[in-house]
């Protein structure tokens, strides 16, 4: 679903087609610049291109070397992730059953999480326990996702 930008390779001909598409990207109704490379992702895949995984491809990054740039890069991902889910939701019958997994697991993973621990947190605030849910919640979630 994501082709990162570091390693992606795009055929010209294909680009040619989508790129007033990727250039003027909206969300909900404002300029979109986070995410560029999900969002070309989805844009082959809706039209009918496929992706492919190549798993000898080497590529050089530059990544956060510090907490601060990694969270909001952390941040701007899950945006990203959140935005292009509800462009590519008529492409998740289509996919294979891992890719189809996968993009629900990075959307409904997070908002499991946040509810079970601000549930922890408010029964935490009421009578001072915390509920052994909120931790079998979160190890589950964390074998599922480490699984996958």
């Amino acid at each position: 679903m994501c082709c990162c930008g570091p390693c992606a390779m795009y055929r010209r001909s294909a680009l040619a087609l989508l790129l007033d598409q990727y250039e003027t990207q909206f969300f909900r109704g404002k300029p979109s610049d986070f995410g560029e490379d999900r969002h070309l992702t989805i844009l082959m895949l809706k039209a009918g291109f496929r992706t492919e995984y190549v798993p000898d491809a080497i590529a050089a990054t530059v990544v956060p070397d510090s907490l601060g740039p990694y969270l909001r890069q952390q941040l701007r991902w899950a945006r990203s992730t959140f935005r292009d889910t509800f462009l590519a939701l008529r492409l998740l019958p289509e996919l294979d059953r891992y890719l189809t997994l996968d993009v629900v697991g990075q959307n409904l993973g997070p908002l499991l999480l946040a509810l079970s621990s601000l549930a922890a947190l408010a029964q935490f605030a009421i009578d001072g326990s915390v509920a052994w849910w909120t931790v079998l919640t979160i190890a589950a979630m964390t074998m599922v996702r480490c699984s996958v």
